[in-house]
């Protein structure tokens, strides 16, 4: 994994609206669980703290958009970057493949997933996919 990040100094004093923070991954299934330390990790550095539910939305946001980075998309890396707005936070996470996200139905009986892009769609206030020559990126802000 790297990491770079630059801090932000926005917002009112009393308000932290925290760095822009990202990292890097290798397209392998522990990655999913380092993006999520990752994204834990830059929630509790902000000021005023989270409400818990909102962590909660942040995880598994990240959880799932890296997730269907590593099973779905090309490449052998996928990148997240997390911005904290004062209202909200973005997550954006990129990968070189330039088909966008494809809802599927779920699949009740043999748990092969299908569940993560419309809960992602569901949490999220705004999600949008943009398509390049050298992959996508898929952005979803969430309550701050």
């Amino acid at each position: 994994m790297r990491t770079h990040g630059t801090r932000l100094d926005t917002g009112p004093p009393d308000l932290d609206t925290g760095p822009t923070d990202g990292a890097v991954f290798d397209k392998r299934p522990e990655a999913v669980a380092h993006a999520r330390d990752f994204a834990r990790a830059f929630v509790d550095r902000l000021r005023p703290g989270m409400d818990p539910q909102d962590v909660v939305s942040v995880e598994l946001t990240v959880s799932e958009l890296i997730t269907n980075a590593v099973r779905h998309a090309r490449g052998t890396s996928c990148s997240l970057r997390l911005e904290a707005q004062p209202d909200a936070i973005a997550v954006t996470v990129g990968d070189a493949d330039p088909r966008p996200p494809q809802e599927r139905a779920p699949d009740l009986a043999g748990g092969t997933g299908g569940f993560g892009w419309p809960m992602v769609q569901h949490m999220a206030r705004a999600v949008t996919v943009t398509r390049g020559p050298n992959g996508k990126t898929v952005r979803a802000v969430l309550p701050r």
